[in-house]
């Protein structure tokens, strides 16, 4: 049974049907083909859930399309990566507990007959001075495909972002792959800073990509340096084209699957465009108990490195997954808004959801619409509150545990007006609209570019540049994607 592939998958929801669809390309880059949720009753499959993790890469690769004036692959979009890139709205939780769960119910404005439900989720923020010691292994792709600006060099000024925040009792080693795979440092002081950045200055791109064998290296590095209970984990930059050893994602898959049972963590770092390869990166994270960033610039690298340093390196939980179990007396019919799964998965009758890696002061928003009963709209008619809406739980491990844990909480039915919601909840609906957009979805025919600027113009925060500059890439995108419409005579629905 160990050799057998076992899909994971995003999130569970019943009877999808299992289209056969295509990977989508642009010049030579791949994206794993997604099947969008649709609506599930409620009565016959109260529970649904969703794999959770801080990766954010399709949001920034998103920015990369638009700034560039192409189209964007519709399976480029995830949404709730989206929604990650925002840190909306985070709450330290209370009495020291681990995670802060909130919900609320409210109108949605694409159709006016469903109602939305949000889910945010809070991790603790971990003491920057009592962080554990890491140990780290840069895993850097140098093969001839990293020769370009937005590659290598950009890596090279991301790890050096990276290496000034590391301390004493940190240490750090580089592993490249190329022409030859090798330890370029060896395990490393993050005291010797001057050391390491001549060691990243050095790096240089060419020949082909054995990743299997700079994988597998890594591993091993990190292995004989393991810290025990310390942040043991390889960073693995590249954009993912592997043309020598393992080269497909079924081999990646099981590969990196033997390596995670190590205890060491995996983050991916994806650059580069016209032969980025997005679905081989994504399943290493995934199956690697690791997180997913994409660099599209320094500013990026600066966010992932820098500024989200203890999100991205640092996990308070792993194998983190949520149940949803809707209550039938108010939900008719439920659909969860991205989390959307491969079609190879949906396929797989050995499909299993593993959780994701939580990271410390992270914070989720997943949305949820909802065709409500008679008797939820005749409870908004009377003012009513305080009914069962969902049973929320929290299934995870801590770093390094075994132990199975739970976190509960209830969604009660509270409902507030779209207009009345706080501004984070509004602005989470115009990033989710837009991702609908880009992927075409078939549930959002009434909303187009001028519902989703509006909205995103009038909730987003005055001081926040994040949100500033989704207005920016929304303006952007309208005229692109009109200018293509008028030309194809077809596109998405505006």
């Amino acid at each position: 049974m160990s050799n057998i592939r076992r899909d994971k998958l995003s999130s569970l929801t019943k009877d999808l049907e299992k289209d056969e669809q295509k990977s989508w390309f642009t010049g030579d880059e791949t994206y794993a083909s997604l099947l969008e949720n649709h609506f599930v009753n409620t009565q016959r499959y109260p529970n649904t859930g969703m794999s959770l993790n801080v990766d954010r890469a399709s949001y920034s690769n998103i920015r990369r399309f638009i700034t560039l004036k192409s189209i964007v692959p519709p399976d480029a979009v995830r949404i709730e990566e989206m929604l990650n890139y925002f840190n909306l709205n985070y709450e330290e939780p209370e009495n020291n507990k681990l995670f802060k769960i909130r919900s609320t119910i409210s109108s949605c404005p694409w159709n006016s007959d469903n109602q939305l439900m949000f889910i945010n989720l809070s991790s603790r923020k971990l003491d920057l001075e009592a962080l554990p010691p890491s140990n780290l292994v840069f895993l850097i792709d140098v093969s001839g495909s990293m020769d370009m600006t937005n590659r290598l060099p950009l890596l090279k000024s991301a790890f050096r972002l990276l290496v000034n925040n590391l301390r004493a009792k940190d240490s750090v080693a580089i592993v490249v792959y190329g022409g030859v795979t090798g330890v370029m440092l060896n395990t490393t002081s993050g005291n010797e800073k001057e050391k390491i950045i001549k060691a990243i200055d050095e790096l240089e791109a060419g020949g082909n990509t054995p990743g299997e064998s700079g994988i597998k290296l890594a591993y091993s590095v990190a292995r004989n340096h393991f810290i025990e209970g310390g942040n043991n984990r390889v960073i693995l930059a590249t954009d993912g084209d592997f043309n020598v050893g393992m080269k497909t994602e079924e081999e990646l898959n099981e590969l990196i699957t033997q390596q995670r049972a190590s205890g060491v963590y995996l983050t991916c770092l994806g650059v580069g465009m016209g032969n980025y390869k997005d679905s081989k990166i994504q399943t290493l994270a995934k199956k690697g108990n690791g997180n997913f960033a994409y660099l599209d610039n320094y500013k990026e690298a600066e966010k992932v490195l820098l500024k989200e340093f203890t999100q991205t390196l640092y996990a308070v939980a792993d194998d983190v997954y949520m149940n949803v179990e809707f209550n039938s007396e108010y939900v008719k019919e439920y659909r969860l808004i991205g989390f959307d799964n491969k079609v190879g998965a949906l396929r797989d009758s050995l499909s299993v959801i593993e959780g994701g890696e939580i990271g410390s002061g992270y914070s989720m928003m997943a949305l949820f619409e909802i065709e409500p009963t008679e008797i939820n709209r005749g409870a908004i008619l009377d003012n009513f509150s305080g009914g069962k809406y969902a049973n929320l739980m929290l299934r995870y491990k801590l770093p390094g545990d075994t132990a199975q844990k739970y976190f509960n909480e209830t969604c009660m039915f509270r409902y507030t007006p779209f207009n009345n919601l706080s501004s984070c909840y509004r602005f989470s609906t115009s990033v989710a609209m837009f991702g609908s957009l880009l992927r075409n979805s078939r549930f959002q025919k009434e909303a187009g570019w001028t519902e989703i600027i509006s909205l995103a113009q009038e909730s987003s925060e005055e001081n926040d540049l994040l949100q500033k500059e989704f207005i920016a890439i929304l303006e952007q995108a309208r005229l692109l994607y009109t200018k293509y419409k008028k030309k194809k005579g077809g596109g998405p629905n505006f």
